[in-house]
C-alpha cells in the first residue's frame, strides 16, 4: 500500500473526551503501521464522542475535525475490503487485537515483565473496545478485554513499586480501577509491541490459558509485520532466532468426506457465521497464522455441511 497522505490536524482534546484519548493515540500510532486499525480507532472515538457531548462548541469543533480525518482516511483506503466490508474489517481488527494480547500473555507467562508487554496488554484492551463499532462483543472478547486491562494495570503498578508481578493468570481484584488507570497506556511507553527477540523465547513450551474459559493457543506471537524491538529493561541479550514451527490443529478426517445432507436447512444467520469464519481465516493468513486459519475453515465447513457448529 502506498504511503498515506498526512491527515488534517485535530484541535486540543476537550476534557469531556478524556475517555477516548488513548484510542486516538492508538490511531495515530497505527497511521503508517496499519491504517485499517487507525481508521476504526477513529471511528470508535467519533461514535463515542458523539454520545458523550455533541453540543458544546469545543466538542462540536473537535468532532468535526475528527470527521474530516475519517473521511480523508476512508478516501485513501477506498479499495480496502477491511473498510468497505464490515465483516472483513471486524475479522481484521479481532485478529490484530488477539495477536497483541497473545504476545503480551506469552511474555507474562515467561516472566518477562517490561513496558512493551504492558503496552501490548493495554492496547489490546483498547482495540477490543473498538470492535464494538461492529456490534456487541462476544463473551470471549469481553473476558479478554477485562483480563488485558487488569493485567496491564497490575504489572505496571508492581514494576512502579519495585515489586515482582505474579506471572500468568491470577485472580482479578475487582476493586482495582482498571478503567481509569492511565499510566498503563501513557505515551511514554513504546508505541509498537515487539516480536520476541530473545534467545530464550520458546513459545512451544508455554501452556494454554485457563483463565475463566479463555482458550489461548500455545505458540502464538506478535503479528508477522511487527518490527522487532528488545526492551532494555529485560536484561536478556538479543539474538536472532529461527522461526518457531507452528502447531497445526488436527483435521477431522470426516470433514473430507462430508456431503451436505438434503434435509439440512441453513438459516441466513448460518450463512453469515460461515462467511465470518472464512473471513477470519483469510485475516489469519495475512499474519501467517496457519493454526487459526485451519480452525476457522473447519468451523465453516462443519456448519455448512451439518447445520451445527
Amino acid at each position: 500500500m502506498a504511503a498515506l497522505a498526512p491527515l488534517p490536524p485535530l484541535p486540543p482534546l476537550p476534557p469531556q473526551f478524556k475517555s477516548i484519548q488513548h484510542h486516538l493515540r492508538t490511531a495515530q500510532e497505527h497511521d503508517k503501521r496499519d491504517p485499517v486499525v487507525a481508521y476504526y480507532c477513529r471511528l470508535y472515538a467519533m461514535q463515542t464522542g458523539m454520545k458523550i457531548d455533541s453540543k458544546t462548541p469545543e466538542c462540536r469543533k473537535f468532532l468535526s475535525k475528527l470527521m474530516d480525518q475519517l473521511e480523508a482516511l476512508k478516501k485513501q483506503l477506498g479499495d480496502n475490503e477491511a473498510v468497505t466490508q464490515e465483516i472483513v474489517g471486524c475479522a481484521h481488527l479481532e485478529n490484530y487485537a488477539l495477536k497483541m494480547f497473545l504476545y503480551a500473555d506469552n511474555e507474562d507467562r515467561a516472566g518477562r515483565f517490561h513496558k512493551n508487554m504492558i503496552k501490548s496488554f493495554y492496547t489490546a484492551s483498547l482495540l477490543i473496545d473498538v470492535i464494538t463499532v461492529f456490534g456487541e462483543l462476544t463473551d470471549e472478547n469481553v473476558k479478554h478485554r477485562k483480563y488485558a486491562r487488569w493485567k496491564a494495570t497490575y504489572i505496571h503498578n508492581c514494576l512502579k513499586n519495585g515489586e515482582t508481578p505474579q506471572a500468568g493468570p491470577v485472580g482479578i481484584e475487582e476493586d482495582n480501577d482498571v478503567e481509569e488507570n492511565e499510566d498503563a497506556g501513557t505515551a511514554s511507553l513504546p508505541s509498537q509491541p515487539p516480536q520476541p527477540s530473545s534467545s530464550t523465547y520458546d513459545p512451544s513450551n508455554m501452556p494454554s490459558s485457563s483463565y475463566t474459559g479463555i482458550q489461548i493457543p500455545p505458540g502464538a506471537h506478535a503479528p508477522a509485520n511487527t518490527p522487532a524491538e528488545v526492551p532494555h529493561s529485560t536484561g536478556v541479550a538479543s539474538n536472532t532466532i529461527q522461526p518457531t514451527p507452528q502447531t497445526i490443529p488436527a483435521i477431522d478426517p470426516a470433514l473430507f468426506n462430508t456431503v451436505s445432507q438434503g434435509d439440512i436447512r441453513l438459516t441466513p444467520e448460518d450463512f453469515a457465521r460461515a462467511q465470518k469464519y472464512c473471513k477470519y481465516a483469510g485475516s489469519a493468513l495475512q499474519y501467517e497464522d496457519v493454526s487459526t486459519a485451519v480452525q476457522n475453515l473447519q468451523k465453516a465447513l462443519k456448519l455448512l455441511t451439518t447445520g451445527r457448529e
